[in-house]
């Protein structure tokens, strides 16, 4: 099945997680993505978790649906090779993404020299050049700071990578806007994305810079909704679960659950707010608590589960990862982002494919990651047209690699 970006050819040179990530959400577009690996794998090869034999389920979920092709880049040949592929031929070629340092064979001016139409994303840590992952963003920006309950003291790190995840899909963003570019003009160009600059920028998106410059830092809150009314609850069977009050329609179909509208007129009169906005019900969020808690509390998950679906609350159970694998159709086949496949090293897995539906072409199925070096062969015969015989060559000497 092909999908909506076939035909366009990206040759990526990236590790750990948002340039990969940005390379495969093309390559489950439809892209043919060609994975440069050192022949005993990158920095994220054997990255945790893995399985038993040490094979890295955080590298096969972030490159399913490339090719990769091995090479000894510490090598002439290697890195000669690595650049002729970046520059091969082909209208919908010429597309290089990479988060190693842009310099050696990575270089731009050289590979520009190479194909005037290149187009190079290089991914950062800072706009500096310097490194940076999302734990070292998340602590510059602050977030450690109002994350967890109030009260607490120093740090709390986030263990979801946000920044790595958001910038992995400007990634992709980034180099189909200079693809589109080039279809216009036929200029390549080198774009460059800072990780930091991304956190940055969120941070600013979502008015918490503006918050600290007029002396009101974001607080901790803990499970609580910012700015309106949500928080956690325990049923009477001992069932966790969220509900959020943030638009007008969520709060009143909660109250409406619940039979809650005359205590909170009540409350609205006492406190002198309209409940109505959201912000007051932030304001009153711990009165509001006080009246939504002993109502869930004194009803079973199955009642109120029944109740909040028939309404349209906006809520959901708190379940453990183990929990919505094993119990939940929406991490499932059921959900056509997901199909089982088999995994070199891995054996059955289950595996999310893109969560874009588009109308004009079939959604593709996730497809395994590579084996290491599995498509050397292949690629450098299509791309580069070596004969078999000098790729025997090349891999007696050690220059390229090929999955066993």
């Amino acid at each position: 099945m092909s999908g909506i970006l076939s035909g366009m050819r990206v040759v990526e040179a990236a590790a750990f997680v948002a340039a990969p990530l940005g390379g495969m959400t093309l390559a489950q577009m439809g892209a043919d993505v060609i994975r440069i690996d050192a022949l005993g794998g990158g920095l994220d090869y054997r990255r945790w978790p893995a399985t038993e034999d040490n094979t890295s389920l955080f590298w096969c979920g972030l490159n399913k649906s490339k090719r990769s092709v091995a090479l000894d880049l510490s090598s002439p040949q290697g890195r000669e090779i690595a650049m002729a592929l970046v520059c091969a031929p082909g209208e919908d070629a010429g597309l290089f993404l990479t988060n190693f340092p842009p310099r050696g064979w990575l270089d731009h001016d050289k590979l520009r020299a190479r194909r005037a139409g290149l187009i190079q994303l290089t991914l950062m840590g800072d706009r500096h050049g310097g490194s940076a992952v999302d734990y070292t963003v998340n602590a510059r920006v602050g977030v450690p700071y109002f994350t967890g309950e109030p009260g607490t003291e120093g740090a709390v790190n986030h263990v979801l990578p946000a920044w790595d995840l958001v910038t992995g899909q400007m990634v992709a963003v980034g180099l189909l806007a200079a693809e589109r570019h080039r279809r216009l003009t036929g200029e390549g160009q080198h774009v460059k994305l800072a990780l930091q600059d991304v956190g940055l920028a969120v941070m600013n998106h979502l008015g918490f810079l503006e918050e600290a410059r007029r002396g009101q830092p974001r607080q901790r809150h803990g499970n609580e909704l910012f700015g309106a009314f949500g928080r956690d609850f325990v049923t009477a069977d001992g069932v966790r679960v969220m509900v959020v009050g943030l638009t007008l329609k969520q709060w009143r179909t909660l109250c409406e659950a619940l039979d809650l509208q005359a205590g909170v007129d009540q409350l609205a009169a006492r406190l002198g707010l309209d409940l109505d906005q959201e912000g007051n019900r932030f304001r009153a969020r711990k009165e509001l608590a006080a009246l939504v808690g002993p109502r869930i509390a004194a009803r079973s998950y199955a009642d109120i589960e029944q109740a909040f679906n028939r309404l349209g609350v906006c809520w959901d159970r708190y379940q453990d990862i183990a929990q919505l694998v094993a119990d939940d159709p929406e991490c499932s086949p059921a959900n056509p982002m997901f199909s089982t496949i088999e995994q070199p090293g891995v054996g059955t897995m289950l595996a999310a494919g893109l969560p874009l539906d588009f109308s004009a072409r079939g959604r593709i199925p996730a497809a395994p990651a590579p084996r290491l070096g599995e498509h050397t062969e292949q690629v450098l015969h299509e791309l580069l047209g070596m004969p078999q015989a000098e790729f025997g060559r090349l891999h007696d000497a050690g220059v390229v690699g090929q999955a066993r």
